[in-house]
């Protein structure tokens, strides 16, 4: 049976990181959510223009298709995506069941990561308008909050661990 996971949270927390270390440790097919976007949404985030639910909402589709085409073929995924409000989580797994991973951390943290982070279109200066976007996984949410304090080993493992316990059990850990 194919799992498919996607890795939410903020500009900054590592969803990458820990959709790579997902990919090479357990074999899940990965794509990079930011890869989903059309020129349009790239060139407003490059130019420090916060997106809209309106730009999002063909985004998210392709991702969701994306997921629903790899399981028709029998492969388990993880994809990298903010996933930052419930109703963008219901699109994402609207012809899939989903485990929503969300990277959790403090503003000051995960801005002190962006701001070393080079080559991204994505600007520090974006990150308070997805904290104020983001809602927190709920309890009617199939999910699991991973804290992205510590090195990236540390939260890839913490990572790793809730997704391997929910495949074996089906059940969040």
């Amino acid at each position: 049976m194919s799992i498919h996971v996607v890795i939410m949270g903020v500009a900054g927390c590592g969803k990458t990181t820990v959709a790579q270390a997902v990919r090479d440790r357990l074999g899940f097919v990965m794509a990079e959510g930011d890869d989903f976007h059309p020129k349009a949404n790239v060139d407003k985030m490059s130019h420090g223009i916060p997106l809209t639910d309106e730009d999002r909402w063909p985004w998210l589709e392709t991702i969701s298709q994306w997921m629903t085409d790899q399981d028709k073929q029998g492969n388990s995924t993880v994809v990298s995506c903010s996933a930052l409000k419930k109703e963008y989580r219901e699109v994402l797994h609207k012809h899939v069941d989903v485990l929503f991973v969300h990277l959790s951390g403090t503003q000051e943290l995960i801005g002190d990561r962006l701001a070393k982070r080079k080559g991204h279109y994505m600007p520090p200066s974006l990150l308070p308008s997805q904290f104020a976007d983001l809602e927190p996984l709920q309890e009617d949410e199939n999910g699991v909050t991973v804290s992205v304090e510590g090195d990236p080993a540390t939260v890839e493992s913490r990572a790793i661990d809730a997704i391997k316990h929910y495949e074996e059990t089906g059940k969040l850990a």
